[in-house]
């Protein structure tokens, strides 16, 4: 049973899955996906006849399909230029903090925790 919802939910909402995979423009993808699931906000705000529903569920859906796009573009990030996003902490680089406007090199063997 958990199979046959998987693929069900991949036939309609993967986009590369299902027929929107001929597009090769993936923004292009993505705008048709927000149309579609407008297209549903306003099919079960008539169903329901609630102005207000379809208000709820457009908001719902442009978040929902926002953070899932967010998602996926930062996972393609790190997975094609991780160096996008820094190289903050290297074991191997020296640590230091800042006392009265001076710069004060930290050991780096210490941890840097108060429970060592």
């Amino acid at each position: 049973m958990q199979k046959i919802i998987y693929n069900s939910w991949n036939i309609v909402m993967n986009h590369n899955i299902n027929p929107l995979r001929n597009i090769t423009n993936t923004h292009v993808r993505h705008i048709v996906m927000q149309i579609l699931a407008l297209m549903w906000c306003v099919a079960f705000s008539m169903y329901f006849t609630s102005i207000w529903l379809f208000g709820i569920t457009t908001i719902a859906h442009i978040i929902l399909l926002s953070a899932v796009a967010f998602t996926v573009t930062t996972f393609e990030t790190a997975k094609r230029n991780p160096r996008f996003f820094g190289n903050y902490y290297t074991p191997s680089r020296s640590r230091a903090i800042y006392v009265n406007g001076k710069r004060i090199e930290l050991d780096p063997n210490d941890k840097g925790g108060e429970h060592e």
